[in-house]
């Protein structure tokens, strides 16, 4: 339908260059174009004119502006289809996606069949994940352009992102057998395997095989179709068609594990000792092979892994190769592995000291002495094997003993500080990555790993400053980093400032990290249009399906616990509404202790100065490089993105309703992260200081689907029936039904008693350290005055266990520094004199003081 304030002749050919000016990226003149309309009397309040200079405004960055033209143009003509899809384009590119499909449908009542909304429209509703919607649209532009590749493509994969694969096959079909392809390119030969993606997905795995096979010829990725035909026959049962074609792919890549897995799954060997064999077999044809060497070290035993584990212990050793242990570490869940593994390299220690030979047999036949390098790997393979083991003492012995050898090789440095780390030492662990970091300045791992450990040991300035030795100049590193979404450096960023008790700096960090993931999800618009036309098809449904638990990637997990964490305690612990720090009296100091003082606050003042520069400038460059972006975007006709609020800390940590900005965090875990335990505990964590009985129940039982005996959950469940005891009489007599009958028919162990339910507990579980240790709290809780002889004496128990880690140890440390059992100042010294004896290198152990 046609606008309802058409222009004459005349002015409609100026109109019609401002759009070929938004369209060549040439605003000025398209400003000038439209101002020679907007000039003449009869025209000063066109619709659409109007429409299109707010639009030029706004790829110039003058948003306000353009926002006021582009509304006046729709008020002065709301039936045009050219207003709402400006408005539409405006509100998409501040991101506000909702609202810009409600214009991109309102333009569409005016103009049905416009080809360009459409497909806007389209991107927008892929983008948000209404497939119903898109699923339309693809349709209807199905229906106008059926000549084109992308209209069928679109209309497919809409059909396929529902599931509903038959047609979506149907469609495609229909589209190949119309295509006379004279030479079958990557485009081609791309949509024929996912086609058969579409066919696999369906289950019609025969179908899809055959299909395969008729289309093998087309198709230029010849390792994807082998891998495909290897797979699919494997799951069909064909195996003999599996084991030649993953023969040919061993042949192809004898390095990769998973071609030998499914090989010996096609041949479908159950014996260790044939599995033994065909990699003796194996080894002869490709010697080169590093897999054919190690993979039936996970099958092998008694005598025949003694012999495999020897040479494959020495042949690395004597190459000298750093991830030996890291390799084999996954052989440490056999007890026998173990012990074997560890005899043997003692063995070739003392004979390669003894003689420079591996055994006394290679010394008595007389053969050359190994390298001099080979006792050096061994040294440090040993240090790590004592590592993993836990035994700290002959962990550092041995990479002592390596360093000696060699003060040089930075991996021994790297080690040192890994064995301090476990055994609870973070400032000495710091040290030791500092100084390998200085034997190479120029290795950016090495010097992420030093910063990291910085982080651990809490030393945030000097972490940033290690890692600006690879950021960005004239731009603060921890903005850089930001920039750049380094997500590792953010999230220990946030765990340090939440332990130093700085809530506000680490709720920034969380809240950052929440970002960057919007943004991935936003950077994905880019690839709507680009992956249907480059027909890089699996690869683009392998994005959308991505996008759709993105929030599941650990790094946002890690992220969204600190922050519900730090809001809780921010709940709990509210902050003092005034931040005004106590006046010091100095009438009442001495003259030494005054002049102390004086020269403290003199180096502050002098200090803060110093950081006040350098933070100035860096706002400085930072501004000019902001500037210089900006008017890069204005250059290339890129809308200015909408600007984020400022994240202060002060702000963050002094929210209204922590509980509702924890929710913020936690809803996408519920979505994405159910089958973790900590996201239902966390649900109940918060829900219970809301007083959502409902909801909180709802989180123990699907905790309790997934660990019955966690320690964490019982904890939980004490506070459930404690909070049931004290408000259930209280509560509506329909909830209080409701309550019971789930409970009754749910989760009856809520229906015990507190002291019913921590003996059945402990019964339960006698020899967890964790469980003990938590019913001690509980024990302690349920009767102040008669258990804590009991709770005590059951921490005791819980340190004689085999399972009794460092992590328990720190357990029972801070949960009677904390007084959660009273005054145990006598016990607590009792517990540190044992657990100095055994972890001589915890810090927290070496104070004396019950700070």
């Amino acid at each position: 339908m046609p606008s309802s304030d058409p222009l004459p002749p005349k002015e409609n050919a100026i109109f019609r260059k401002i759009l070929k000016c938004y369209e060549m990226k040439q605003y000025k003149n398209g400003l000038k174009l439209a101002k020679q309309i907007l000039t003449n009397p009869k025209h000063t309040e066109h619709g659409e004119t109007l429409a299109m200079k707010g639009l030029t405004l706004n790829c110039l960055g003058r948003k306000d502006e353009a926002y006021d033209h582009v509304r006046r143009g729709l008020r002065n003509d709301l039936r045009s289809h050219v207003c709402w899809h400006v408005y539409g384009l405006l509100q998409r590119s501040d991101k506000r996606y909702d609202e810009a499909i409600k214009c991109y449908r309102n333009a569409l009542k005016w103009e049905k069949d416009n080809i360009q909304i459409l497909r806007d429209l389209s991107l927008l509703q892929i983008q948000m994940g209404d497939l119903e919607g898109y699923r339309e649209t693809r349709h209807q532009l199905f229906k106008l352009r059926p000549s084109q590749h992308a209209s069928w493509i679109g209309f497919a994969m809409s059909y396929h992102l529902l599931n509903d694969f038959d047609t979506a096959y149907e469609i495609m079909e229909t589209f190949r057998t119309s295509q006379t392809v004279e030479s079958y390119d990557y485009k081609h030969s791309e949509f024929l395997l996912y086609q058969n993606q579409v066919i696999q997905e369906s289950g019609n795995l025969e179908k899809a095989l055959i299909h395969l096979e008729e289309h093998q010829g087309q198709i230029l990725d010849k390792v994807v179709v082998q891998e495909i035909v290897g797979s699919l026959s494997l799951k069909i049962k064909k195996y003999d068609k599996a084991i030649g074609t993953y023969m040919d792919l061993i042949k192809r890549n004898p390095d990769n594990a998973e071609y030998f897995k499914c090989y010996l799954e096609a041949k479908q060997t159950k014996s260790s000792d044939e599995t033994v064999q065909f990699y003796k077999e194996m080894s002869k044809e490709f010697p080169k092979s590093l897999c054919v060497q190690r993979l039936p070290l996970d099958v092998a035993q008694g005598t025949t892994f003694d012999g495999l584990i020897s040479d494959y212990l020495k042949k690395n050793l004597r190459k000298g190769v750093p991830p030996l242990f890291v390799n084999i570490r996954s052989l440490y869940k056999d007890s026998y592995k173990v012990s074997t593994i560890e005899k043997m390299a003692l063995e070739f220690c003392e004979n390669l000291k003894a003689s420079g030979h591996f055994t006394k047999d290679d010394f008595e036949s007389g053969l050359a002495q190994e390298p001099a390098s080979a006792l050096l790997w061994t040294y440090y393979f040993l240090a790590q094997h004592f590592d993993y083991q836990k035994n700290t003492q002959k962990a550092l012995d041995y990479v002592d003993a390596a360093i000696e050898h060699t003060p040089t090789l930075i991996e021994l440095f790297v080690v040192k500080g890994k064995i301090f780390k476990h055994a609870g030492d973070p400032i000495e662990a710091y040290k030791w990555l500092d100084e390998a970091q200085s034997l190479d300045t120029a290795d950016r791992y090495i010097n992420s790993k030093c910063a990291k450990y910085m982080l651990r040991a809490n030393m945030l300035k000097e972490a940033e400053e290690m890692c600006a030795k690879f950021t960005r100049d004239g731009v603060s590193a921890m903005e850089n980093l930001n920039e750049m979404q380094c997500m590792w450096f953010q999230t220990e960023c946030a765990l340090a400032y939440k332990r130093l008790n700085q809530l506000g700096d680490s709720l920034k960090k969380c809240h950052e990290i929440e970002r960057h993931f919007s943004e991935i999800v936003e950077d994905q618009f880019d690839f709507h249009t680009y992956c249907i036309r480059k027909m890089t098809l699996r690869s683009y449904v392998d994005l959308l399906r991505l996008e759709n638990r993105l929030r599941d990637h650990p790094f946002y997990f890690k992220a969204a616990k600190c922050a519900i964490e730090v809001y809780i305690k921010l709940f709990d612990e509210p902050l003092k509404a005034s931040s005004a720090t106590e006046e010091i009296d100095l009438e009442n100091l001495s003259p030494a202790e005054l002049k102390k003082l004086k020269n403290k606050q003199r180096k502050a003042k002098k200090k803060a100065e110093v950081e006040n520069a350098q933070q100035a400038k860096a706002e400085k460059k930072k501004e000019q490089y902001n500037k210089s972006k900006q008017q890069q975007n204005q250059d290339s006709g890129d809308p200015e993105a909408p600007q984020l609020d400022e994240l202060i800390p002060e702000k963050l940590e002094r929210t209204e309703d922590p509980l509702s900005k924890a929710i913020e965090f936690l809803k996408p875990l519920q979505m994405l992260s159910s089958g973790l335990i900590e996201t239902h505990l966390m649900t109940f964590e918060i829900y219970y200081r809301k007083n959502k009985v409902l909801i909180m129940l709802k989180a123990l039982k699907k905790a309790y689907s997934i660990d019955p005996n966690s320690a964490a959950l019982h904890m939980c469940v004490f506070k459930f029936i404690k909070l049931l005891e004290t408000n259930l009489a209280e509560a509506d007599e329909i909830l209080k039904q409701v309550l019971l009958q789930e409970i009754k028919e749910e989760l009856p162990i809520l229906e015990k008693k507190p002291v019913e339910l921590n003996e059945d507990y402990i019964k339960r579980n006698p020899n967890n350290p964790d469980a003990l240790i938590v019913a001690a709290e509980i024990l302690h809780e349920t009767s102040p005055e008669n258990n804590k002889t009991k709770a005590i004496d059951l921490m005791k128990t819980s340190t004689k266990l085999d399972g009794f880690y460092l992590e328990h140890a720190l357990l029972i440390h801070d949960l009677l520094k904390s007084n959660k059992l009273g005054n145990c100042e006598k016990e607590l010294e009792e517990f540190l004199s044992s657990f100095r004896e055994k972890y001589p290198y915890v810090l927290s152990f070496k104070q004396t003081n019950l700070q």
